[in-house]
């Protein structure tokens, strides 16, 4: 099993018993009674249920558990194309700049290096979990073929996959709450097959414990840009930028510049790690495919129709499917990094403030606010 695994791309692999996590359990509760997991459903939602194998399936008796690595180079930003700057040129539909029309005078245009881009983390920069359950998809229909049920559980609140991770072997929990494996590091997403085989367990069950191989290393709970590792192996949900960019609502003021150019994901705490960096000087990682998308234009997020972000951003996990909630973050983002002199970044910024939708134009005023540019909110006020 490990073999067919490991041949089917997974960088790890191990087998664990299917019995319930009761330590999970336990934190789980513990930690939504201190209000920790903010409005985050995911596995918070129902701990029972995603802490125990058998509410997948009932016969369950073991976790097949792989780690699928998305390792690369830090990515470098990409050419992008130059910025209109021609106040003369017509409002497209959607109240920006339309370069198709024919009647548009010559723009003069700025270099792509002032085009404001919006980082994505590792993990978002194109569907690695796509590539996780095709392995994992390779075992189950091994195990089918052998007569055995078998379901693949991937991104997915029925389990916590870490847990499953942590009894199988793979690892151990770091203080940045993430499965650390052995010399490799915590660049991996995870998935189990649930089945009810009777496999042996690849490795003893180790501690719960988080930072229990981490030592005295510290690195990642002061690298937080927003101190949302509150101790050891415990996250705020309400101060983690990566949950602030999926939960719905206002995004908190307190936090925005915290944001800078992030607008899905953060990888703070896994890029200060020494267990990465160790094992980036040991194995140099390969460099980013022509397929993984880590900076995202951010006018050019902000000038897309509802269907084409959910076309290009739909395996993300957006509340309530609502495309807004990527503008808000986009907005946020070229407050931090966006230059109000740019004629394009103006356009937005008045495209958005004069929407009937309160929250964006709340998120585009403090855009301007944070790009000197308060004449535009005093204009559509």
């Amino acid at each position: 099993m490990v073999d067919l695994g490991l041949r089917s791309g997974l960088t790890a692999i191990g087998i664990a018993d299917a019995g319930v996590f009761e330590e999970t359990l336990a934190v789980l509760h513990a930690r939504k009674r201190r209000g920790l997991h903010a409005d985050m459903q995911f596995t918070y939602r129902n701990p029972e249920r995603s802490t125990d194998p058998r509410r997948i399936l009932p016969d369950a008796r073991s976790l097949v558990v792989g780690a699928w690595s998305y390792r690369h180079q830090d990515p470098q930003p990409v050419p992008l194309p130059s910025v209109r700057t021609d106040l003369s040129v017509v409002s497209a539909p959607n109240g920006l700049v339309d370069p198709a029309d024919p009647s548009d005078p010559e723009p003069t245009l700025i270099p792509h290096a002032s085009r404001p881009v919006g980082r994505v983390a590792r993990y978002a920069s194109k569907d690695h979990y796509a590539l996780l359950r095709l392995a994992l998809n390779t075992i189950a229909d091994h195990l089918s073929g052998l007569g055995w049920q078998a379901k693949v559980v991937c991104d997915d609140n029925a389990l916590v996959d870490r847990a499953a991770a942590h009894r199988a072997g793979l690892g151990w929990f770091g203080k940045n709450s993430l499965l650390l494996l052995p010399e490799l590091g915590s660049w991996f997403v995870l998935g189990t097959v649930v089945t009810d085989a009777p496999l042996q367990p690849t490795a003893p069950v180790e501690p719960y414990a988080h930072g229990q191989q981490c030592g005295s290393c510290s690195r990642c709970l002061s690298a937080c840009p927003t101190g949302a590792l509150v101790e050891p192996g415990v996250v705020d949900a309400r101060r983690c930028l990566a949950w602030l960019v999926q939960a719905p609502g206002s995004f908190p003021e307190q936090y925005r510049r915290a944001l800078g150019n992030r607008i899905y994901g953060c990888d703070d705490c896994q890029q200060v790690c020494p267990i990465n960096r160790i094992a980036d000087r040991r194995d140099p990682p390969p460099p980013e495919s022509a397929d993984d998308r880590p900076w995202i234009d951010l006018l050019d997020l902000l000038e897309s129709t509802d269907d084409e972000l959910l076309a290009a951003h739909g395996r993300w996990y957006i509340a309530g499917r609502d495309p807004r909630y990527l503008r808000r973050n986009a907005l946020v983002a070229l407050g931090n990094v966006g230059d109000g002199r740019d004629l394009a970044t103006e356009w937005a910024l008045r495209h958005w403030l004069g929407v009937n939708d309160p929250m964006l134009v709340e998120h585009a005023q403090w855009a301007a606010h944070q790009l000197q540019r308060d004449d535009l909110v005093e204009q559509t006020t």
